[in-house]
């Protein structure tokens, strides 16, 4: 038995590959949607739900995070608050020990 030449050996005039002539292509295997039989347990879908699960956790973990972070600043800046309004008073009313 011999092998085939490959599609891009000479032949004759021709420097280019073959085309394959007999390919057909159809949309009979289409279901209409982005996954393939559009079933509930084919990875591809399994994958989707699982990212879409984690994406979902990942943004009320970090919604949380934020509220924690806000509240951290607010108690960490109320002293400082405190300290401008107390010297902004005293400031204004002078020295009140009468030094």
């Amino acid at each position: 038995m011999m092998k085939p030449p490959p599609p891009f050996a000479r032949r004759g005039k021709r420097h280019f590959p073959l085309v394959e002539a007999c390919f057909q292509s159809d949309l009979s295997g289409w279901g209409g949607s982005f996954w393939p039989g559009d079933e509930d347990d084919s990875p591809a879908h399994r994958f989707n739900e699982l990212n879409r699960e984690f994406l979902l956790e990942s943004r009320r973990e970090r919604r949380r995070e934020v509220i924690v972070f806000a509240v951290v600043m607010l108690v960490a800046f109320w002293p400082v608050l405190y300290m401008i309004y107390s010297v902004v008073t005293l400031l204004l009313h002078g020295n009140p020990f009468d030094l």
